[in-house]
């Protein structure tokens, strides 16, 4: 306990000695560490977003008016019997006019004069939406599907999904955490260089301290100690930064984002948030004894 709060006043007293090689450092960590937080924080929402997304792709496949009753109810049974088809649910044409009717304005309706334009369809749920495609394909190639649906010159234009859309989401998802991995490695090669400064101010303004302390016998993990206790203190200290930005931003922003997109799903729990904060003070102490050790390796020969 006493070499502990040695070091600790040691540490301290590096503060003053280098004062703005210390906030320096401190600054750097703590944006490395709340970019980490805000990048965890939007993975969380994205992925939220992206089983969202997912859970409502299905495949609407699209039915000729002139289509035989029996070829559409065996149309339906194939469909049913794939493997990866959780439902189907035949849509009449009158039954896609209401549908059309409720969700758009009534003066388009009133322009159609009686005539009901919406072609008859199937609306496919699937078990695993990651499949659509394969699915989509496979109904493509069927020789009645090719016979009764609404564009026999080219079938899969009588297929309609969401996949395309949910492939250009995670493309674009992955674009920016290739962006934002690239500039968290920045802000901690950058941390790492300031905490090795002051960690190497430290040890050339204690240089004098450190040959008496060497010629009275003092060990090599007391004579780092306190460098290591400074370190981890300026990554602790970033860290608490970075958590009181996150948890400010929990508390006031994303409920306030909530209420204006609904259409995003920003709700995580509170353990969720937990989980998070260890991470980032994990990871600032990884950097903080990092930079601490990469200096004394260099610049302390004990």
């Amino acid at each position: 306990m006493s070499s502990f709060i040695y070091f600790l006043r040691e540490s301290l007293r590096g503060f003053t000695r280098n004062l703005s090689t210390t906030l320096g450092s401190i600054v750097t960590i703590f944006l490395s560490l709340l970019i980490i937080g805000i990048f965890l924080i939007g993975g969380i929402i994205v992925d939220n977003v992206m089983s969202g997304v997912e859970n409502e792709v299905s495949i609407t496949a699209f039915i000729s008016d002139d289509a035989a009753e029996e070829d559409v109810t065996s149309l339906q049974s194939y469909l049913e019997s794939i493997p990866d088809v959780k439902t189907v649910t035949f849509v009449s044409k009158e039954q896609a006019l209401e549908n059309f009717r409720s969700t758009s304005n009534s003066d388009i309706i009133d322009t159609l004069d009686g005539q009901n334009p919406l072609p008859a369809s199937f609306e496919i749920e699937l078990s695993d939406p990651q499949l659509v495609t394969d699915v989509a394909n496979n109904i493509a190639g069927n020789e009645l599907f090719k016979k009764i649906c609404d564009d026999p010159e080219n079938p899969p234009e009588s297929l309609k999904y969401g996949q395309q859309t949910v492939e250009r989401l995670f493309t674009l998802v992955n674009y920016i955490r290739y962006i934002g991995i690239a500039l968290i490695a920045l802000l901690i090669f950058i941390a790492l260089v300031f905490i090795n400064n002051t960690i190497r101010l430290a040890i050339l303004a204690r240089r004098k301290e450190i040959a008496i302390m060497r010629l009275v016998g003092a060990s090599n993990n007391f004579i780092r100690g306190p460098f290591l206790m400074e370190g981890a203190l300026h990554a602790l200290i970033g860290a608490a930064l970075a958590i009181g930005v996150l948890e400010a931003l929990h508390m006031f922003v994303l409920p306030v984002l909530q209420q204006q997109l609904l259409f995003l799903n920003f709700n995580i729990g509170a353990a969720t948030f937990v989980y998070i904060y260890l991470i980032l003070t994990g990871s600032g102490l990884v950097i903080g004894l990092i930079g601490s050790a990469l200096a004394m390796r260099r610049y302390l020969k004990v």
